[in-house]
């Protein structure tokens, strides 16, 4: 986006595949000093790589495992110290559990999706609070990744729905405590950006009514653009909730 200062230092959870690379992609190309985590560093590093060519603006690539407080840590850590301040945290990291009867569902698998979802955007968040607070100029924004499922669930989806409902109230949360610090805190809500997350949707996926049908995606790159304009408006204007999706999946009047 024009007039954006290069020395605004974004981060990306979860930046080295789908939604996460293709906002990486957009934050570089419209000026921004962009790092992505993950837990994989090889995918990372090829992600770098990829933007780079494509933007031609460095890219920097930390491992983390976001439900891990030590390594969120870390990685916060790493980022002051090689930039000196942070402006956006785009909380994109996550996972989803086995399309199973919520009674046949593993706790194990439970906490895993838990952990990525919730716990790993509000330890981001505290660390990236931390940072904003404490620079100047102050403050920043944070962006979360909240899915058509912080609204409304898929049949078999109940670890994935409860922390994605779970993130429209830390998100609230956040941009009411972090309105004294210049922190504005937004929401995306994606609707069936094409990925390899929604690869099993092109084989058909089952609906409320018990039917499987194909349906409808968008290019994440439209994502991407969403969250690049929410990154480039002035910290006195905030988009609190802004769902992006594609045109004829069913989802209103889904339930």
């Amino acid at each position: 986006m024009a007039g954006i200062d290069p020395k605004r230092v974004a981060l990306v959870t979860g930046g080295g595949t789908g939604v996460g690379k293709a906002i990486a992609f957009g934050l570089c190309a419209a000026g921004w000093t962009v790092t992505i985590s993950g837990r994989r560093l090889e995918i990372l590093q090829d992600a770098a790589a990829e933007i780079r060519a494509g933007t031609g603006s460095d890219v920097h690539a930390i491992a983390a495992d976001v439900g891990e407080p030590g390594s969120v840590r870390a990685l916060f850590n790493d980022i002051e110290r090689r930039f000196g301040r942070l402006d956006l945290l785009v909380n994109n990291a996550g996972m989803s559990a086995p399309a199973v009867p919520l009674d046949e569902l593993d706790v194990e698998d439970w906490n895993h999706v838990v952990a990525a979802n919730l716990t790993g955007a509000f330890l981001c968040t505290q660390q990236a609070f931390r940072i904003m607070k404490a620079q100047t100029p102050r403050g920043g924004r944070i962006i979360n990744n909240g899915s058509i499922s912080a609204t409304t669930p898929r049949p078999n989806s109940a670890p994935y729905t409860a922390t994605k409902h779970a993130i429209t109230g830390l998100t609230k949360s956040c941009a009411l405590d972090g309105r004294a610090f210049d922190i504005a805190c937004g929401q995306i809500d994606i609707g069936n950006a094409a990925t390899d997350m929604t690869g099993r949707m092109r084989a058909g996926i089952l609906q409320p009514n018990g039917e499987t049908m194909v349906e409808p995606t968008i290019d994440p790159k439209l994502v991407a653009d969403a969250v690049v304009y929410m990154a480039g408006l002035p910290l006195d204007a905030n988009v609190l909730t802004m769902t992006v999706m594609a045109t004829k999946m069913p989802f209103v009047g889904r339930g």
